[in-house]
């Protein structure tokens, strides 16, 4: 077996993608402000986590 990249790829943005989306859920609202009021962190947040958590299953799924 060689060496698949999407099993790290896929933790690393499963990380990013929680930090973001707790920063965005915990922190401070007024800064939204310039954004429209859109949380833009929250939003890429779990969009990071979506695909870091489809990265995983496909390393798993293609491993059995």
């Amino acid at each position: 077996m060689g060496l698949d990249i999407r099993l790290p790829i896929g933790a690393f943005f499963a990380l990013i993608g929680l930090v973001l989306s707790g920063y965005g859920l915990l922190g401070n609202k007024a800064i939204y402000a310039q954004s429209l009021g859109i949380n833009v962190n929250l939003g890429w947040g779990i969009v990071l986590l979506i695909f870091g958590l489809i990265m995983i299953y496909a390393a798993r799924r293609i491993a059995k």
